[in-house]
This record gives C-alpha cells, structure tokens and sequence, in this order.
C-alpha cells in the first residue's frame, strides 16, 4: 500500500504532463501554420509579402527572447520555487510575445491608411479635373495612379488590375473599400455608386467631398495638436516605472533581484502594470476624439 500511492501520484503527474505537452504541441502547430497564415494575408493587403514561415519564426523568436529575459529577472534555480514562478512569469511574457507580428501590422496599417487619407484629397481633385477634361472614370482613375504615390497608387491600380480582368466596377470598389477599410474612402465609393445609378455630376461630388476631408482633416490635426500635452503626458507616467526599475536593476541589481523573485513583489510588479494598463487606456479615452 505504501509503494502503490507514490506509483499513483507519479502516473497522475506524468498524465498531466503528457496533456499538458500535447496541448503546448497543438497549439504550436496551430499558430505556425493558420495563425501565421492569417498574419500573412493581413500583411499582404498592405502590399507587404512575408512568407507565413518567416512570421512564425519571428513570433518564436519574441517569445523566446521576452521568455528569456522575464525568467532572467524573476526566476531563481537556488529553489524550486524561484523556478517555478520564473517560468511561470517567463511564459505568460512569452505568450505574450507571440502576438509580436499582429501589433507591428496594426501599426503599419493604421499609419498606411492615414498616408492614404491624406493622399486621397488630391486624388480627389485630380479625378475631378480629368472628368472635367473629358476623361471617363475608368481614365481619371489610370491618371490618378500615374500622378500618385504609394499606397493610394497601389490600391488604385488593383481596383483597375480588378476590372480589366472581368470584375464589376461595382464590385471592385467594394473590394476596395474593405481593403483599405478608410472611413474617408467609403464616403467616395458610395458617392460613385449614387451618382452612377441616378446620373449625377461626378467631378461636383468629387469637390465636395474633397473639401469634406480636407476640413476634417484640418480639424484632426488641429485636435492632435490640442491633445499632444495630455499624450505626453500619458507616455512619461506609463515609461516612468519601467525606467526606474531598469536604472535600479543596473544601479544596484542586488536590492532589486529579491524584489523580483518573491511572490509579493511579482504580484506588486503585475498590479502596477494592470494600473498603467488602465490610465492609459482612460488617457487614450479622454484624447480620441471622432470628427
């Protein structure tokens, strides 16, 4: 009896384990191969053509390099526990870091749809003027990527690609307007759909909504420039903690070391994250403002 409950323990610990590991393989599996290759899709609609592989290579090697530093810091093979709590530190930071490519693409979007935006007041002005000059909207669309830059250059010239091989104009356009996923550019494709259906003058509703943007544009900017204190703001209250412990852990990593690596001062170093989480996320509140 004594030899068969240690027996018992240790085939439920080596059950445990063996799950636990199937569902680390599966989930490693499933994010090498669909998670990357939605990222790779994603990047592919902002013309940025990363092979699915090298994605999730990227994404491991995050993980395994903010896993390494976390474990660093927090973790301690002078005890078991020191250990345990690194590497359960060290995985949830890790975890964490896999999602490295999707953040770098919701940043290249957002600044590539705001290049575009801006580009769009122009395009605007140029369609207006080839209708104007007797040009179809077929031909004020071949002038408008000839006179202009990325990316509004490359998203004109798919919709164009799109229709010269059998795509509805109509549909094209909606491609369009859900690649780009531009408030701004919506605005355009339905005031093309109308003024197509009932017969309305393209190059007028092309000026109106060129001066449209254009003001809100200005008023955007104009809010930025108001709300650029309180950003600032936000940015040095939320990098204050992290340099401080980053001066104090090379100052004197001996004070600061056994903060890291006790249960007390891991919980403290989480709810401060949690709080700067949140204040930046009401800070963020109180700036956005929609035009």
């Amino acid at each position: 009896m004594i030899v068969i409950i240690p027996l018992l323990f240790a085939i439920s610990a080596a059950g445990l384990v063996s799950v636990i590991i199937n569902a680390l393989q599966t989930g490693a599996e499933v994010y090498s191969s669909e998670y990357s290759q939605e990222t790779a899709q994603q990047f592919e609609d902002i013309f940025l053509f990363i092979p699915p592989r090298r994605i999730a290579e990227i994404g491991w090697m995050s993980c395994l390099l903010m896993f390494g530093i976390v474990f660093l810091l927090v973790g301690d093979f002078r005890s078991p526990a020191g250990t345990l709590l690194g590497l359960l530190a060290g995985g949830m930071a890790g975890s964490a870091a896999l999602y490295t490519p999707k953040m770098v693409l919701h940043v290249l979007r957002r600044r590539r749809m705001e290049k575009f935006n801006n580009q769009l007041v122009d395009a605007l002005l140029t369609m207006s003027n080839a209708l104007k000059a007797g040009f179809s909207i077929m031909q004020s669309i071949e002038t408008v990527i000839r006179e202009s830059e990325n990316p509004l250059a490359q998203e004109f010239d798919v919709l164009l690609q799109q229709t010269r091989v059998g795509v509805n104009f109509s549909e094209a356009l909606r491609n369009l307007d859900e690649r780009v996923g531009s408030a701004d550019l919506s605005l355009v494709v339905m005031a093309i759909e109308s003024a197509r259906r009932t017969g309305g003058n393209l190059t007028e509703v092309f000026e109106k909504i060129s001066k449209t943007i254009r003001e809100r544009l200005r008023i955007q900017n104009r809010i930025r420039t108001l709300t650029a204190q309180g950003r600032l703001q936000g940015i040095i209250v939320g990098a204050m903690p992290i340099i401080i412990l980053s001066v104090l852990l090379v100052v004197d990593p001996g004070l600061m070391l056994p903060f890291l690596r006790s249960p007390v001062g891991l919980g403290i170093m989480v709810v401060v994250a949690g709080l700067i989480a949140c204040g930046a996320a009401i800070i963020r509140k109180i700036i956005n403002i929609d035009v």
